[in-house]
């Protein structure tokens, strides 16, 4: 019995913000169970939920990971970008050169995220959330996919992707050369059991696989705060 993604979370200075401009912009739900904080359903094939964290951090650097989102025609992609900004989000420059067709933005907290150009042939068959694209080693891209079950959608110049069998986003790593990594990261994946899961046994599997324990100040909480290889944090809560 394996983990599933349960949910990618941000750390907000201002969660329902944050969770605002995202249910506004996806056209996801915010969920009336607030057992977790607050969260956003997902209203097409994503397989995963939003959750928005408080936290007094702020951010410094570009993040580890950030979405890739997919237009269908030149005027879909004004659109959406045109909606993101009517929203909140703003202009950003990473490096981006004139010649690449996909626009970079930023969410109201500066969580970084791309509006793909029409034609993109590697997200050609994925919903509007293309790829969680992230930084990460060929051999993390690895880790992940024995992690969660997914299989390797793609492995070639130590780039790799992963999606699950059922759909959704592809989740992918860009291979060398890795940013550096300076504390605590934004966003991270809550992993969980289905009921009935051992929660122990899981943690066990994951450090068989090249995960580690971590502890960033968490304390006595019912879940547990991992690493992968490349020692990007992410969270097994209890089964559910």
């Amino acid at each position: 019995m394996t983990s599933h993604l349960h949910a990618l979370c941000f750390d907000a200075n201002d969660p329902p913000r944050l969770a605002r401009f995202w249910a506004g912009f996806l056209g996801w739900e915010i969920s009336d169970d607030l057992s977790e904080g607050i969260v956003l359903l997902p209203s097409d094939d994503t397989g995963f939920r939003m959750r928005f964290l408080p936290s007094q951090a702020k951010k410094t650097g570009q993040n580890q990971l950030h979405f890739d989102l997919t237009s269908t025609s030149l005027d879909d992609q004004q659109k959406t970008v045109a909606r993101a900004l009517e929203l909140g989000a703003r202009h950003i420059d990473v490096g981006q050169r004139p010649e690449e067709g996909h626009v970079v933005l930023a969410d109201p907290e500066g969580n970084e995220f791309c509006v793909s150009e029409p034609g993109n042939n590697f997200l050609a068959d994925c919903g509007f959330i293309g790829a969680l694209a992230c930084d990460g080693s060929q051999d993390v891209g690895y880790f992940w996919s024995r992690a969660l079950g997914w299989p390797l959608v793609w492995d070639q110049d130590q780039e790799t992707a992963i999606r699950s069998p059922h759909g959704g986003p592809k989740v992918t790593w860009g291979g060398p050369p890795l940013m550096p990594k300076t504390g605590k990261e934004r966003l991270h994946f809550d992993l969980a059991l289905p009921a009935g899961g051992d929660q122990q046994a899981e943690v066990d599997r994951l450090i068989s696989l090249g995960a580690t324990r971590v502890d960033i100040g968490q304390g006595d909480v019912p879940w547990v705060v991992m690493a992968d290889p490349d020692g990007h944090e992410f969270c097994v809560l209890s089964p559910r």
